[in-house]
């Protein structure tokens, strides 16, 4: 067989693979593919953008990148307990995805892991029940070792969520990254959204 046609067959072959690998995720996320039609970022400061210039937040980076409109409702300050509070602004919208990114104000105010991972999933079966695609956001849960990550992988196994893990990942702490202490610049939103973006876009298809 020639050069060009070993090219050809193993080119081939990682297609038939990729497509497979595809599939089979996006099987394993709960509603895809959605009959929803708006596309909704969930959260607290990080969510609303805190700490970025104006378009340079996540969620505005992201619907860029898509060429969609991302509904944001996010509120600084936020609980998990006030999502839960909050959902019914979701009446207004056919959610086709929701990222969801609560969490970060719970560690900080100290809030028990157990109700803020309680809170958490009842906010996704909630979303799942109106349809809606979750994306889980992952959030840190300490400064030096993470309580949360473990929490946040196998929420997303059980209610059969997308997911991007610890969304602030190497940014904490790095004067490059950061506004202020726990909220991004420009430059760490861009981070956040190169991060979600490779999650979120077969999901619209």
């Amino acid at each position: 067989m020639q050069p060009r046609h070993i090219l050809i067959t193993i080119l081939a072959a990682l297609c038939v693979l990729g497509a497979y690998w595809y599939f089979s995720r996006a099987e394993a996320v709960r509603n895809y593919p959605s009959n929803g039609t708006d596309i909704i970022a969930f959260g607290d400061s990080l969510v609303e953008g805190v700490g970025a210039s104006q378009g340079g937040d996540f969620v505005s980076l992201l619907s860029r990148k898509i060429g969609q409109p991302i509904i944001n409702l996010g509120r600084s300050g936020d609980t998990t307990q006030d999502g839960l509070a909050r959902l019914n602004a979701l009446d207004a919208y056919r959610p086709k995805v929701v990222l969801l990114l609560l969490g970060g104000n719970d560690y900080l105010r100290r809030i028990p892991e157990a109700q803020t991972f309680e809170n958490l999933g009842r906010m996704i079966g909630d979303m799942q029940r109106r349809g809606a695609i979750v994306i889980l956001l992952g959030v840190r849960g300490g400064i030096l070792s993470d309580h949360f990550d473990s929490r946040f992988e196998r929420m997303s196994e059980e209610y059969k969520t997308a997911y991007v893990s610890d969304v602030l990942d190497g940014l904490l702490g790095r004067d490059a990254y950061m506004s202020d202490e726990i909220h991004p610049n420009d430059v760490g939103y861009r981070l956040i959204a190169e991060r979600i973006y490779p999650v979120l876009l077969p999901l619209l298809k």
